[in-house]
């Protein structure tokens, strides 16, 4: 499983020559209630085995949650089917919020 820091995605988000990751945000929705990163698609962990087939295999996915270690399953999860430009965010959209989004609310 591949993984990129708050930092590199900022950059890759923000690369207009690259085409955009996935982002999938598979927190809870109380947790998306507080924060968010802009255009990241909500399925929580919990509906990764029945939504995943919904996931474009040929597009760049960058799995999100709280601190990473769901995200990271999640990761594993989608290689094990077989996609394969799969990432976790270290440290979740709290790296997010105190490295390059310093207004995001922290949880």
């Amino acid at each position: 499983m591949k993984s990129i820091s708050a930092a590199d995605l900022a950059s890759w988000l923000a690369d207009s020559a690259r085409t955009p990751p996935l982002l999938l945000d598979v927190r809870e929705p109380w947790e998306q209630q507080i924060c968010t990163i802009a255009g990241s698609q909500p399925m929580p962990m919990r509906q990764i085995p029945a939504q995943f087939g919904t996931i474009d295999p040929h597009q760049a996915i960058v799995c999100v949650c709280h601190l990473g270690g769901r995200s990271a399953q999640v990761a594993m999860f989608l290689q094990r089917q077989g996609y394969e430009d799969v990432y976790n965010l270290t440290g979740g959209v709290d790296a997010w919020a105190r490295q390059v989004d310093q207004s995001m609310p922290v949880y």
